[in-house]
């Protein structure tokens, strides 16, 4: 039997760990219920299993029966402070969701490691099992990188994989891309100071507010004329925050921004220009700004060799039709961006769309009505499985 056929197989038992994960979501670094929940689906296969030290993270690695290099496969398990609105029989009531998938993505990975060590006498190497916490904003990747994961066969792996699946694309369709899939993700915060006063006579204060609405537009204007349109930039103020009364002047004015960017030289550069250039408007209104520049996560760049070998693999082991070349990176961000900073490897899609339903009208992930089908778990356990054996079995990619 095929290791498809073999998911489908695992399909209740699937659905079961995937609808327990989903009632008690969790957040952030710690995951003690889902950490646990998670070692109980691995208990018994041969597999050697380490905790986190700083996050509720575990890895688990498969020794192959024979010899061979190392493949990493990682899955996120965290959810979201999204209040579920989605009217299914196993909704969380906890104020919490899985709005972004990530209970299918631990279940696939799960259920990824049952069928691989059934076949362990066959597997050319090891396989990591990277049971991550913290993607959602918290950074968990670059924690599990700091604490050894890549480390955690003995030695570093020749390839690594993520799967993600999306509520609003078509149901069972796997997309990738060579190159960058996903953004850089960086937040960038300004304070404005000023001098309080009366609304009556602002040229007695030290009005903060038309500052810095200048320079949210400045910002714009900044992507506009500072960056290549084959390179793009994109800068959103999503919070803006000043004053109390209609006729009060306040002393500061506050507004945040994200960042996306889709190549190191572009993240470094948005970094520099747009603080010195609101430092320089706010000194043009003889105001002072304090600005705050937080990197996040990474540009997430698929290794060109691996994608072609997860596409190949995608339409050998399901069909040529359930692979799509996306045309254009997402501006979304993804902390899997660590991995792949380090290691050659793919991110690759899954639509999760309920079979029959239009994609184009359904909520996108993070909604509170987002949902997921349980249909695509065995797809996904199935590829996760897939991409581990034939990649282990391949050696050198570039021999």
């Amino acid at each position: 039997m095929s290791l498809h056929d073999d998911a489908l197989g695992l399909a209740p038992e699937l659905v079961r760990l995937r609808h327990d994960l989903h009632r008690f979501p969790e957040l952030g670094l710690a995951l003690p219920r889902t950490q646990e929940r998670v070692l109980q689906a691995l208990d018994g296969l041969p597999l050697e299993v380490s905790q986190g030290s700083a996050l509720s993270s575990v890895t688990a690695v498969l020794r192959g029966g024979r010899p061979g290099p190392a493949v990493l496969l990682r899955a996120d398990m965290d959810g979201l402070p999204v209040a579920e609105k989605a009217a299914l029989p196993f909704a969380a009531d906890n104020g919490a969701m899985h709005a972004c998938g990530h209970d299918l993505h631990t279940t696939m990975l799960a259920g990824a490691a049952h069928l691989l060590a059934a076949r362990r006498e066959q597997l050319h190497g090891d396989v990591i099992f990277m049971f991550q916490p913290g993607e959602e904003g918290f950074d968990g990747a670059g924690a599990m990188l700091a604490e050894g994961v890549l480390d955690a066969a003995g030695r570093r792996p020749v390839a690594a994989y993520a799967l993600h699946v999306a509520s609003a694309m078509p149901h069972g369709e796997f997309s990738s891309r060579r190159g960058p899939i996903l953004a850089a993700s960086d937040a960038l915060n300004v304070t404005v100071h000023g001098a309080g006063g009366h609304g009556s006579v602002p040229h007695r204060a030290k009005d903060p507010i038309p500052a810095a609405c200048e320079m949210v537009t400045a910002l714009q204007t900044m992507v506009t004329r500072h960056f290549d349109v084959f390179d793009p930039v994109v800068v959103t103020v999503g919070l803006l925050q000043a004053g109390t009364q209609r006729n009060i002047i306040p002393e500061t004015a506050h507004f945040e921004a994200t960042v996306r960017t889709f190549s190191a030289e572009a993240q470094a550069k948005v970094a520099d220009i747009s603080v010195e250039l609101v430092r320089a408007i706010a000194a043009a209104h003889g105001l002072r700004a304090e600005v705050e520049y937080l990197p996040g996560y990474p540009v997430t760049v698929n290794d060109g060799a691996e994608t072609d070998f997860l596409a190949d693999t995608v339409r050998e082991a399901f069909g040529e039709e359930r692979f799509q070349t996306m045309p254009n990176p997402m501006t979304g961000a993804e902390d899997f961006s660590r991995v792949l900073d380090a290691v050659p490897g793919s991110f690759v899609w899954l639509g999760a769309a309920p079979k029959g339903t239009d994609p184009d009208n359904l909520p996108l992930n993070h909604s509170p009505y987002a949902e997921f089908d349980d249909a695509v778990l065995a797809d996904g356990a199935a590829l996760y499985a897939e991409l581990a054996t034939r990649r282990l079995a391949a050696g050198d990619l570039a021999a």
